[in-house]
Formats: structure tokens, sequence, C-alpha cells
């Protein structure tokens, strides 16, 4: 497909309103998309702004006099990342529909289960090998992890 092919699609996309194009051609594969603008307003009609509730009246606090208190972040030099020890299907929580083991922001001591990894229709848990913070997932319900593959990223504070 060269070039006026791909502008012709284009224009067909913009004169027909389309949102995307998809085009498949033997080994190629192309995908246009483009933002629709939606409509302001139909001609004559009168927009009307929902009414806002009304704010209650407070009165004004003094902050404390103590000045605030600074979280340094993570240093992402010092995250220890929990690995996968064998391949298999990556599970967060321990039956569908309930609530993943960990999530991010969440502290976890050694020997806490982290999730589990399916493999020859066993379900092993993983199990946090150190004290931290979860500040990153980097596996997804359902996907398919790897021997060593980095599961989880953990900050000690």
């Amino acid at each position: 497909m060269n070039i006026k092919q791909i502008k012709a699609l284009a224009q067909i996309l913009a004169q027909n309103d389309l949102s995307a194009l998809e085009i498949n051609e033997g080994e190629t594969h192309i995908r246009l998309e483009r933002t629709v603008a939606q409509p302001a307003a139909q001609a004559g009609a009168v927009l009307v702004a929902p009414p806002m509730p009304a704010a209650a009246a407070q009165p004004a606090q003094e902050a404390p006099a103590s000045a605030p208190v600074e979280d340094p972040g993570v240093d992402f030099n010092d995250v220890f990342e929990a690995k996968s020890p064998l391949v298999g299907v990556f599970y967060a929580a321990p039956s569908p529909g309930a609530e993943p083991f960990v999530r991010v922001g969440s502290r976890v001591k050694k020997g806490d289960v982290l999730c589990i990894v399916e493999a020859m229709k066993l379900m092993n848990e993983i199990q946090a090998e150190r004290d931290g913070e979860i500040v990153d997932i980097c596996a997804h319900d359902g996907d398919v992890v790897e021997f060593g593959q980095t599961l989880f990223k953990l900050y000690e504070r």
C-alpha cells in the first residue's frame, strides 16, 4: 500500500465522519483513527447548566504551625523485584471476583502471599521475600509469566 492509498483512506474516514477505519490486505494491516468532535448544541437550543449544590458556609481554619512533612517518594534504585520462580499463569486474587492479595501501596511482610502462579494445575502461592511496600505490579491477572520475570516491585522505607 502506498502513501496515495493511505491518504485516500484518510479522506474516506473524514468524509464519512468515521472514528476509525481498519484495513487488512495480506500481511499489510492499517488502522486509522480520528477524534470525532461532539456537537456543542443544536441550532436554537439553549444550554442549561445543572444546578450546583450550595456550599455550606464553613469557618476558616488556621493551618497548624508545624511545617508539612514531605514524602520523599520512591527511590527506584533501591527497589526489590519479586520475580516468578516458575513458568505459569499469574493470578492476583485467590479466586475469580475476589479481592487481590495486594495492590499498589500495600504494605507486606516477609512471608505474605503476593499472588498465585498456576503451573501444571498446581496453585503455587508466591510469598514476599522481605518487608516492604508494593510500588508496582508488573503482571496482569491471567498473564502467562516466565521464570525470573518481575512480578512485583517492593520498596523498603
